[in-house]
């Protein structure tokens, strides 16, 4: 990530009842503005659709993966253009569609599925988010042997460059079956790390992404698991806690979630076919 994602200042620190002034490195936070141009060359629209407060670096992988797990691409050929422009405060980034594709507007309500804060019922929620995917199921014969798991969260720590220094952002990671590290990207918003990992594992593999585990390092909500089951991942490992909905999701859509993965222990949501070499012990 470039420079401008972090930003150097001036605490007061307090150790053992002791105060001394020091440097401290914050995560910037700053708004950017997606807007969608598209229409035939001769009647071409442009439409702001987002403005999401985000760890600036990566901005084009971000709106990649916005537009994917929103359900207004499903592939990055769809996409003829992508240009930020910053002006004094202000950063937008417009991304170009191919003449030929005719975005559904409609989705572009940014509480589409749902929220924390909405009031549509959990039912609703997923049937919403079936409609919406257009990636058609794949079958998967997907088996991971239980401790794969456990190195995750070391390597993607290693590769955490900026939280290294901040301690202020989420990361999102993807690995291979085999647990080998293919792609990290992070942010200070959660959801936009999840963008950002998507739009850039877009260009670089086939869609849909069902051969890859993705990491989360914080909890799973239902949001996350919307935007992975668009983009087709079958397996999800949160350092966090799923909340109720993102299970729900998750065993609706035949994908395997784990929650509270840690060096040791994790616990499987759903999807529990796909872990093999596990040692089941009789607690009764």
């Amino acid at each position: 990530m470039p420079d401008n994602s972090q930003q150097k200042v001036r605490i007061l620190k307090i150790e053992d009842a002791s105060s001394f002034e020091a440097d401290d490195q914050l995560a910037v936070e700053e708004p950017l503005e997606i807007r969608l141009k598209y229409g035939t060359l001769v009647s071409r629209q442009q439409k702001s659709i987002s403005v999401t407060m985000r760890t600036p670096g990566h901005d084009d992988d971000l709106a990649r993966g916005f537009l994917l797990s929103e359900g207004i691409i499903n592939h990055f050929n769809e996409i003829t253009n992508i240009h930020l422009h910053r002006a004094s405060s202000e950063h937008i980034i417009t991304v170009e569609l191919h003449p030929d594709i005719v975005p559904d507007m409609q989705k572009l309500q940014r509480n589409f599925y749902t929220s924390s804060s909405c009031g549509v019922c959990g039912k609703t929620s997923i049937e919403a988010v079936h409609q919406a995917c257009k990636l058609l199921p794949v079958k998967d014969t997907i088996k991971i042997a239980a401790p794969t798991f456990l190195t995750l969260t070391d390597k993607l720590r290693q590769a955490q460059a900026i939280f290294k220094h901040t301690g202020g952002l989420h990361a999102c990671a993807l690995f291979d079956l085999d647990g080998n590290l293919l792609l990290v990207r992070e942010d200070v918003g959660r959801h936009n790390a999840f963008d950002k990992l998507i739009g850039c594992a877009m260009l670089q593999l086939p869609l849909p992404l069902t051969n890859y585990i993705v990491l989360l390092s914080g909890r799973a909500s239902f949001e996350l698991i919307q935007k992975a089951m668009m983009a087709g991942v079958k397996v999800i490992a949160a350092v966090g806690a799923p909340s109720s909905l993102a299970v729900a999701l998750a065993d609706d859509s035949d994908i395997t979630l784990i929650g509270f993965l840690k060096n040791n222990r994790f616990n499987i949501y759903t999807g529990t076919q796909r872990i093999i070499n596990l040692k089941h012990e009789n607690t009764h």
